[in-house]
């Protein structure tokens, strides 16, 4: 997975809560792609995940290094104060290298070229973990919005109410209780519509976190949130997930682990230390030339306890990933089956209770002014329209979140949405 197929999954979702038409600009009004990119400039999240990645070029180049050559002198038949009898000072000059035998070296490097592999997987694991929470508050951000906008469609609606009914009170056709009702159940709905206002605001600053703000420098977000996308199916899903950073750096993992276990092995293997040097003899005016060698004797040391620890370390890696996949499917299989029946409450509200709510609520608006119906019995239609309305808010916000969820553990643009929902 590369970059360019990063930025194809963050413009599919931009899809279906951002407008087709909407491009980056200059305006109080955030949109979902203008968020993707201001958080992917800015998160200390990749920052961090880059920062971990030139720490591992730095080992991998530390790895292909060869041990440094070591320079000494050694002085014979020396005594402070004097000389041995019959023996002159003799001087010397070593130069030695150690030469590591059995692929000690190349070991290394595959280990720490696995840690590369590892990181930049992780990386790119951490990316759809920010779209996916980018998305995520701007859903909430959306959603508490268009809240407060239905909250205050109903508040008008029941406000124009209120001059009929006190008309009908001043020709003594109604109570003035029925008054006192309407206006009582404004007040509830205004109170409602302050909690939304609340988290409009809270989730406004979480999504501004999310860029790299304190406070909020946009005055509203913009986006298609009435658009339905079915996910596709979990058989589908289930594979896909195969391709997550997350389960693909385990295969990075196991190519660093099981060269550890080889380094383990090959450090059993001898070494053998090289040496030329230079011997000044201190009684005549001869010089000498003095070669080396040396190698360990492992009888002592084979490093039992490196292997096994390493040997286990490898072994555990399967079982480690298998944790992980498990905790995938496990979060992918509850974002599907809430996006599977928030598309079924969706259709069963927008095909039925809704249609049939308002065509009540109707009815009752047209019989009130007539006197066949009493205050009551029209607050009751309002409520059943407004019920129906914030359920299929509610609704279509856990349809996106988790949409957003199961693109943030797919990350792939061909599967997250197989078809458009009707």
């Amino acid at each position: 997975m590369n970059l360019r197929s990063l930025w194809a999954l963050c413009a599919a979702f931009a899809a279906c809560v951002a407008p087709a038409a909407a491009q980056p600009q200059k305006s109080t009004t955030l949109t979902l792609p203008q968020a993707l990119q201001r958080a992917a400039s800015v998160s200390p999240r990749l920052t961090a995940a880059d920062r971990t990645i030139g720490m591992s070029e730095g080992r991998r180049e530390q790895a292909r290094a060869l041990p440094n050559p070591t320079l000494g002198a050694e002085i014979d038949n020396f005594v402070p104060g004097g000389s041995v009898p019959g023996q002159a000072v003799e001087t010397t000059l070593l130069l030695s290298q150690l030469i590591e035998l059995g692929g000690k070296r190349d070991a290394r490097v595959a280990a720490a070229l696995g840690d590369y592999d590892a990181a930049r997987l992780e990386r790119e694991a951490t990316r759809l973990e920010l779209f996916s929470d980018v998305t995520v508050a701007f859903v909430t951000a959306l959603a508490a919005q268009r809240r407060i906008a239905v909250l205050d469609r109903h508040i008008a609606a029941l406000r124009r109410q209120i001059p009929l009914m006190q008309r009908r009170v001043d020709a003594g056709a109604s109570s003035p209780a029925e008054v006192t009702r309407v206006q009582a159940a404004v007040g509830f709905i205004q109170i409602e519509r302050e909690r939304s206002r609340l988290s409009l605001a809270q989730a406004r600053r979480d999504l501004a976190l999310q860029m790299g703000t304190d406070t909020p420098d946009f005055a509203a977000v913009a986006g298609d949130f009435g658009r339905l996308v079915r996910p596709a199916p979990f058989e589908r899903l289930v594979r896909a997930i195969e391709d997550n950073p997350q389960l693909m750096r385990w295969t990075a993992i196991r190519a660093r682990r099981d060269a550890d276990l080889l380094s383990a092995r090959l450090k059993a293997v001898p070494d053998v230390t090289a040496s030329v040097g230079w011997r000044r003899y201190g009684d005549t005016p001869e010089n000498a030339l003095r070669l080396g060698v040396s190698v360990p004797i492992p009888v002592l040391d084979r490093n039992r306890g490196g292997i096994r620890e390493a040997q286990e370390a490898a072994q555990k890696t399967d079982a480690e990933r298998a944790i992980n996949r498990q905790t995938l499917l496990g979060v992918v299989g509850k974002a599907h089956d809430t996006a599977t029946n928030a598309l079924a409450q969706i259709d069963l509200l927008r095909r039925v209770v809704l249609p049939a709510a308002r065509k009540t609520l109707s009815t009752v608006e047209a019989g009130y002014e007539q006197g066949r119906f009493t205050a009551l019995e029209i607050l009751d239609a309002y409520q059943k329209v407004a019920d129906a309305e914030l359920m299929e808010h509610d609704e279509m916000t856990g349809l996106h979140t988790a949409l957003a969820t199961i693109e943030g553990l797919i990350g792939s643009s061909a599967i997250q949405a197989q078809a458009r929902a009707r």
